[in-house]
């Protein structure tokens, strides 16, 4: 494909630096797809369990205990294990080939999913196993009470949790490791260039000159629009994973104190401010993986498929750097239904601020779509019908949330099954995978050597299958929501049992349509070729001297 030779054009790499990347990208892709599965399981189980009489798994499922172990760990898995695995390994890969300079160490890409994939597994363990369910997992009240949870499970759950964000640690280190190191087309650039083309400021700059009348601040900036998007949203990720991380070590020693015999008070922590720090953390979970990150892949994305430069380039660099201050100044939307919270920061953070994440978004998904209408005649191909479902998904996911920034909506809305699904279903489910579908197509003839996907068709019934089962499944389970069903609640009796239903018949599509994506992979690179993919590289990678 073209976009996959531009895309490679011009990188220097040796043939053994290209294969210990390519290897260790497939790794984290394949351990990403395995925990979407796993998440989606779960989540059948969930939703077949709230049909109520007509369910037709074991009883013990359906068991209070089981059941709310089964809603602790589904995020975790869903998010950290699949979501971040995949996004990772993906930015592992472009950020060398953008920047046209070897990734810093192959060996630290390696430690990242090996860590990601055990913290994971352990804290589904925790759950699944030992039935750790406090729900909002390191949320307060703290989730360390042992005569309500088990011990040993909370302990196995919070160490799962820290070894997925040393890991991010790892990956973030990478990441700048590579931006920064001063070789290829960064040779002469000083730290202070870099940073201001990271954040975005070059792009302020440049739309200030415009407006003043003077010559642009730089022609050719330090770097590429969606290296500035990764290098920007994981400064959020850095922040959210020190945040959730002293959040676990919080909870741990709390649980050990009370293995160890030791009482200690719980309500010695203040828990408006620990709410907020923790609110102001999570969230930026969502600003920086979800809004940035993404942003950037469409910004990628579509330059790749059309072949054209970005609409409005400036503008969207600007936009990324205003979203630094607009990510850090939402959180308290989470808390519009807190007592305690002072009005005034739920006025302006809850709504005013998080209300401008409408036009950010807006302005992303905008100019993803010029760019796209500008260069028409375009051939639908996969790529381009992920990137466009990508869309539609955070279309309808955004607009779902801001209705919920409001004080008043807040109280009916929020505690239900309509920010659950309507929301984040489709944001995650729709928004964010089906772009990294698009990004999955476009970079598969390059981590595989030209390898073609076995075949178009399963590929065109996955992306249908995925695409009206997400949006389905949200929006009933939404619609359930609308009605007065709860979250973080069970439902045994059947109370919304036709939207139940048909959110579990649109879920099921989820399933088949991952079912299908994988017997597609398989067949593509054999099951040799997939069992390979974890096995040692007899070739040595030369970049930074390091070795895989």
């Amino acid at each position: 494909m073209s976009f996959a030779k531009n895309l490679i054009n011009g990188t220097n790499f040796d043939h053994t630096s290209l294969n210990a990347l390519q290897k260790v990208t497939l790794r984290a892709v394949v351990m990403a797809f395995l925990f979407f599965g796993l998440t989606s399981v779960e989540g059948m189980i969930m939703r077949m369990v709230a049909t109520g009489p007509i369910n037709p798994l074991p009883e013990m499922f359906s068991l209070p205990d089981h059941y709310f172990s089964i809603m602790t760990v589904h995020p975790i898995v869903g998010i950290f294990g699949s979501t971040y695995q995949l996004v990772f390994a993906a930015f592992m890969f472009l950020v060398p080939f953008l920047t046209k300079k070897p990734l810093y160490s192959v060996k630290l890409a390696n430690f990242v999913w090996i860590l990601i994939t055990v913290g994971t597994v352990l804290a589904w363990l925790a759950s699944f196993a030992l039935h750790y369910a406090p729900l909002y997992t390191l949320y307060w009240p703290l989730p360390a009470d042992t005569k309500q949870f088990n011990v040993y499970g909370g302990i196995v759950f919070i160490v799962g949790v820290a070894l997925i964000m040393v890991g991010t640690f790892g990956f973030i280190y990478n990441i700048y490791a590579t931006v920064f190191a001063r070789v290829g087309v960064h040779k002469d650039k000083t730290t202070k260039e870099l940073l201001i083309s990271g954040f975005g400021i070059d792009g302020m700059l440049n739309l200030w000159h415009k407006l003043t009348g003077r010559p642009p601040y730089t022609k050719e900036p330090a770097l590429s629009l969606p290296v500035v998007a990764i290098f920007r949203g994981t400064v959020d990720t850095f922040l959210d994973a020190l945040v959730i991380l002293g959040a676990g070590v919080l909870v741990l020693v709390f649980l050990l104190a009370d293995a160890g015999g030791i009482s200690l008070d719980t309500t010695s922590i203040n828990a408006l401010l620990y709410k907020n720090f923790f609110w102001w953390g999570l969230d930026l979970v969502a600003d920086g993986l979800v809004l940035i990150y993404v942003a950037g892949a469409w910004y990628l994305l579509a330059t790749l498929i059309t072949g054209q430069k970005l609409f409005m380039e400036n503008v969207a660099r600007a936009a990324l750097m205003l979203e630094l201050l607009v990510s850090w100044m939402v959180w308290s939307h989470h808390l519009l239904g807190d007592q305690a919270q002072p009005d005034m920061m739920k006025l302006i953070s809850g709504e005013m601020v998080t209300a401008f994440e409408l036009l950010t978004q807006g302005l992303a998904l905008f100019i993803t779509l010029v760019t796209l209408w500008k260069a028409r005649p375009l051939k639908m191909t996969m790529e381009l019908k992920y990137l466009l479902g990508g869309l539609v998904g955070f279309g309808l996911a955004v607009p779902a949330a801001i209705i919920q920034a409001d004080m008043g909506m807040n109280r009916v809305l929020h505690n239900t099954q309509w920010i659950m699904f309507a929301h984040v279903h489709i944001a995650l489910i729709v928004g964010l995978y089906m772009t990294l579908y698009s990004a999955v197509y476009v970079l598969w003839p390059i981590v595989t050597n030209g390898t073609k996907m076995y075949s178009s068709k399963l590929s065109n019934i996955h992306f249908w299958m995925h695409l009206i089962g997400g949006i389905g499944m949200g929006a009933f389970a939404g619609m359930a929501g609308l009605d007065g069903m709860l979250r973080r609640h069970l439902y045994v009796d059947g109370e919304f049992n036709t939207f139940m239903i048909l959110a579990a018949i649109c879920g099921t599509m989820v399933l088949m349509a991952w079912l299908i994506f994988l017997y597609n992979i398989i067949m593509s690179v054999g099951l040799r070729g997939l069992i390979g993919i974890f096995l040692p590289s007899k070739d040595k990678t030369a970049s930074y001297g390091i070795e895989e």
